[in-house]
């Protein structure tokens, strides 16, 4: 997602009492997307990077007090409940303050000290890699299901406006903008632990729901729901929500589609489940029908590349050519491989497939 849809989304979530974790590569604006919503909501910003921290320094250092022992409020710790707290580089904390970490997001509490009410938390980390000494800390799913996960991917225009308000080169920016794959590297999210739905998450998913219009629903619903119940149960769960929004696929196919698809990743993502659903339950009735209008398959297939995002496309051809690889049907898909070549936007997938 964007940085400013991470953003917004981050706010709802907070605002039901619950905790993003904002993963991107170096650079994206993690820590930026912490100090506007500090800036937008009047809260005071507090950021622990947790891999430079010992277990001190997170809570606090014990004394002595009436011949028991106690500990201190460390430095950190908010005065009152306009702050937010953002646990940066998480994934790299100390295994001796895991325990910590889990005792402030789950009970807003450390030891005998309790968060001012209203306080909000958010986290952030890079992408999993070898070299991170903590690793093993995100492959814990007790741990991992306390958050919302929303995975970042700056778009150019994100970018180059904040280049310009931070005073790039402008060489730099006009590089970027004429090759803007080299922005960044883009890698697939893996968290090397699989979100599954559980009782808690349908309780947070559900507390953030509450703070979404039905605009913002269709919106956003399936970005949210993947970040705590994972893709395949959030994929059922808005298509059960927007079905009736869908349009048929083999209306997509032989009529084409609306544009208006193309801002709504729900009815997008719901849409590439049910054309590759319906191309593997195709009859010969079905079959001869799309051969018939085989070129106007083709041409309404390839402008789905402008509406839906690229993994989802990308998945619908990947899907049409293991079928004509196959044996049922094969020809038709044979066929429709060769017809789908002819379009620009469907030949670069069908290269790199």
């Amino acid at each position: 997602m964007t940085v400013n849809e991470a953003k917004f989304l981050s706010k709802k979530i907070m605002q039901a009492g619950e905790v993003p974790l904002l993963v991107g590569h170096f650079g994206v604006g993690k820590t930026d997307i912490a100090r506007q919503i500090a800036s937008e909501t009047g809260r005071n910003l507090i950021i622990l990077i947790l891999s430079q921290m010992e277990p001190g320094d997170l809570i606090g250092l014990p004394a002595k007090e009436n011949d028991k022992t106690v500990f201190l409020r460390p430095d950190w710790w908010p005065e009152n409940g306009k702050s937010i707290i953002l646990l940066d580089e998480i994934n790299r904390a100390h295994r001796s303050i895991r325990n910590a970490i889990m005792q402030l997001v789950i009970d807003k509490r450390i030891h005998n000290h309790i968060l001012p009410e209203d306080t909000w938390i958010m986290a952030t980390m890079n992408p999993p890699d070898d070299e991170y000494d903590q690793a093993d800390l995100i492959t814990d799913p007790a741990f991992i299901s306390r958050f919302f996960i929303l995975d970042i991917s700056p778009s150019l225009e994100e970018w180059q406006k904040w280049a310009k308000e931070n005073s790039i080169d402008e060489n730099v920016r006009k590089f970027v903008e004429k090759y803007p794959e080299f922005l960044y590297t883009p890698s697939a999210l893996s968290l090397r632990v699989e979100l599954r739905p559980s009782p808690r998450s349908w309780y947070k998913l559900s507390n953030v729901l509450k703070f979404l219009n039905d605009e913002e629903r269709r919106k956003y619903g399936y970005s949210i729901a993947a970040g705590i119940l994972g893709p395949e149960a959030a994929k059922a769960f808005v298509e059960f929500g927007h079905i009736d929004l869908v349009p048929i696929p083999q209306k997509v196919l032989l009529e084409g589609i609306q544009q208006a698809l193309k801002d709504d990743v729900d009815q997008a993502n719901s849409l590439t489940l049910r054309i590759i659903d319906y191309f593997s339950k195709l009859d010969g009735a079905t079959t001869q029908l799309l051969h018939a209008h085989i070129s106007t398959v083709a041409k309404n297939l390839s402008e789905l590349s402008s509406v839906l995002p690229r993994d989802s496309f990308y998945a619908i051809i990947r899907f049409i050519v293991d079928k004509a690889n196959g044996k049922e049907n094969s020809k038709f898909f044979d066929e429709l491989v060769e017809k789908l070549s002819n379009f620009e936007q469907v030949r670069s997938v069908l290269d790199e497939i």
